[in-house]
């Protein structure tokens, strides 16, 4: 594309309009996958203004975008070869097709500047690269494909990605999904308890899934959930004026947190029972620091309220 052409392709607008229409479907492609279906199989699509940030942009950060501008008011065979849409539908994604109907879509065709149909554009990285007008003949477009790949390919891995897949003869989808584990029994059981509320019965049902397995950190975490959903349930907001007007009375305190952390008020909690850990001593302060602990359970690892706490926690016990 000479530089004067490229200059003159915006596609700004195009992008903050299709980012402005948020959500809405669009009969297309989203986030980069191939669109389902589709007589021109999964790397060809039928762009839309509304779609053109996800069906045309975002792939072409990966593999180069053949916009191919045409017209519904002329006969589309006499437009462009067919030939494209064969190659890119069997190519397993090193490219894709973007088909614009500038009839329908016109500030598509504003934005490329489009003087005649059919018209090609590729797109590599969001911009224009090169530019074709007029169709390109049966027998040449193979070797237009190849030149296009060939000119980029150290520059996008994804093109080799495509053309392994595509000499493995699997150019119906992307990326290989992953095979879906089984479920496993005993966890469907747990859920199913918990889910019509039996918490005693999911509780049970963890505790057999530890037994056997003591490491399971998946069953560590749904337990202590439960636990925690169970006395939410029961949680009294007024446990809380109690607590603070009883400090030493060591089972308000665990209420209160409970309460605290069941209103999402959760460093709130956890420095109640750090407070409660530093004045009580014996069963008194394992049981406390217990209820903590199994609390800093409910919240990723990560978390930087349990980081917090947890430093916390070291210096009240020592």
């Amino acid at each position: 594309m000479s530089s004067a052409m490229a200059g003159a392709v915006d596609l700004s607008g195009l992008k903050a309009r299709a980012e402005a229409a948020g959500k809405q479907p669009t009969g297309g492609a989203t986030g980069g996958a191939p669109p389902e279906g589709g007589a021109g199989g999964p790397w060809v699509v039928d762009a839309t203004e509304q779609g053109f940030q996800n069906e045309v942009l975002e792939p072409s950060l990966q593999v180069p975008v053949v916009v191919e501008l045409w017209a519904s008011r002329y006969s589309r065979e006499e437009q462009l070869s067919s030939e494209l849409e064969r190659l890119a539908s069997t190519g397993g994604g090193a490219w894709r097709l973007a088909r614009v109907d500038i009839d329908t879509q016109p500030r598509i065709a504003q934005a490329f500047g489009v003087q005649q149909v059919p018209t090609l554009v590729v797109l590599v990285g969001g911009q224009p690269v090169d530019a074709v007008n007029g169709a390109i003949p049966d027998d040449k477009a193979a070797e237009w494909v190849r030149s296009l790949l060939d000119a980029l390919r150290e520059r996008m891995p994804a093109i080799a990605e495509g053309e392994s897949r595509a000499a493995a003869g699997d150019t119906d989808q992307q990326d290989e999904e992953p095979a879906e584990e089984p479920e496993d029994p005993r966890f469907t059981a747990a859920e199913d308890a918990l889910e019509q509320g039996d918490y005693a019965g999911a509780e049970a049902a963890y505790r057999a899934i530890l037994d056997s397995e003591p490491a399971n950190e998946q069953a560590k975490a749904a337990l202590a959930q439960t636990r925690f959903l169970a006395r939410a349930e029961r949680a009294d907001p007024s446990a809380i004026e109690r607590a603070d007007a009883n400090p030493d009375d060591v089972d308000a305190q665990l209420a209160a947190a409970d309460a605290e952390l069941a209103d999402d008020r959760v460093e709130a909690a956890f420095d109640r029972l750090v407070a409660t850990v530093g004045r009580t001593a014996g069963e008194d302060r394992d049981r406390v620091r217990e209820h903590l602990v199994e609390m800093f359970e409910l919240f990723p690892g990560d978390d930087q309220r349990v980081s917090t706490a947890r430093r916390a926690l070291a210096r009240a016990l020592f």
